[in-house]
């Protein structure tokens, strides 16, 4: 089993032959610079989204998200969406390990479609760690 020095000697190797071996790293001629542009894009995708909510304001940054989600669906078909979110619901729990992950859960399961998981929470008394959900 190559030890982690090796694989990103490898990784290196790879982006100084121009293959993109980082997701949003395109253009970065070795491991480090792709780490960095990675980082870049989705600080200036973070910064973009609160503007935007700004502009928007809550509600209307709801409904684009909501506009966005029918969108994507009707191109990936029923199927496809379901897979999509079984994929990015895998992620978020490595992300967030067990613990974090089923406290997340806690408060999903308390949402309805008149009132979000944490109001529910708040008006019952009901208490989320949501710290153990939030990777930064």
């Amino acid at each position: 089993m190559a030890s982690h020095q090796e694989s990103r000697e490898e990784l290196d190797r790879k982006a100084r032959e121009g293959e993109t071996v980082v997701p949003g790293g395109t253009r970065g001629k070795s491991l480090e610079a792709q780490e960095h542009l990675a980082e870049g894009y989705k600080e200036m995708g973070k910064k973009g989204g609160e503007t935007r909510r700004e502009q928007l304001g809550e509600e209307g940054y709801k409904e684009m998200g909501r506009k966005g989600g029918e969108t994507r669906r009707e191109q990936l078909g029923e199927e496809g969406y379901k897979e999509m979110g079984k994929k990015g619901g895998e992620t978020r729990r490595e992300q967030l390990g067990e613990e974090g992950y089923k406290e997340m859960g806690k408060k999903g399961g308390l949402s309805t479609k008149e009132e979000s998981g944490g109001e529910h929470a708040a008006r019952e008394g009901i208490e989320i760690d949501e710290s153990k959900f939030r990777t930064n």
